[in-house]
């Protein structure tokens, strides 16, 4: 299995922890692409609009290449994150801002739909709900259906002061998460997927896009008409 796993953080704490244990899980020989934030991405969103009319226009195209290019030939993403303020880290909401353009309102990327995403998050106390939630409503938008996260109040500062118990228990967890995995089925897409697809594909034929470059992306790749990116 090819997967790319992107960290909203550059320490390695009890997310980043939690991550790796899950990719020591599992089993055959998997092709493993490794992103920390804000490291390998260490830029805001600029508002500039460029890449909606081309994703090469970006002045940060060249770094959020190589992570295009590793999601875009990987099964499996894989987010950690820590709660921050109860919520995602900030260099992960970074992260999504930068490819704003592959939620579904724009220019989303049909090999999308085909993938699997997998969130681990800790907290020191409360929060890991929320930053979940947000990054899951990202990958929804991006179009991918099979979604599952894991998230744990660690009650602790570093992976070093977390109890055996809480580790025994993420351990489990993480077994139950492989097992839920599909590394050789097709991806079924989700009614909430589809719905948001022809929700966003009636709204470009009514000529409400942010930009003419986004209709015209949708008319190139035939989903104004009957083409599907599930079905591509």
């Amino acid at each position: 299995m090819d997967i790319t796993i992107i960290h909203g953080q550059n320490h390695k704490g009890s997310s980043y922890h939690m991550g790796k244990a899950f990719l020591e899980k599992l089993s055959g020989s998997n092709q493993v692409h490794e992103f920390f934030l804000p490291r390998d991405l260490n830029f805001f969103c600029k508002g500039c609009y460029q890449c909606l009319e081309n994703d090469e226009n970006c002045p940060y195209y060249k770094e959020k290449s190589l992570l295009e290019k590793a999601m875009k030939k990987s099964d499996l993403l894989v987010f950690t994150t820590p709660t921050y303020c109860m919520s995602l880290s900030a260099p992960l909401k970074s992260f999504f801002d930068l490819f704003f353009t592959n939620w579904m309102p724009h220019k989303p990327k049909a090999y999308m739909f085909q993938k699997q995403a997998l969130i681990f998050s800790t907290a020191a106390g409360k929060g890991t709900k929320e930053a979940i939630e947000d990054v899951k409503k990202n990958l929804h938008y991006w179009g991918i259906s099979h979604i599952d996260s894991f998230g744990i109040h660690v009650q602790a500062m570093a992976w070093s002061g977390v109890s055996e118990k809480k580790k025994q228990k993420i351990d489990r967890t993480l077994k139950k998460m492989i097992k839920r995995m599909k590394p050789d089925r097709k991806i079924r897409v989700s009614f909430k997927v589809k719905l948001l697809f022809l929700i966003m594909a009636k709204m470009h034929k009514a000529g409400y896009s942010a930009s003419q470059s986004e209709k015209l992306y949708w008319q190139r790749e035939g989903w104004l008409d009957k083409n599907r990116p599930w079905k591509q």
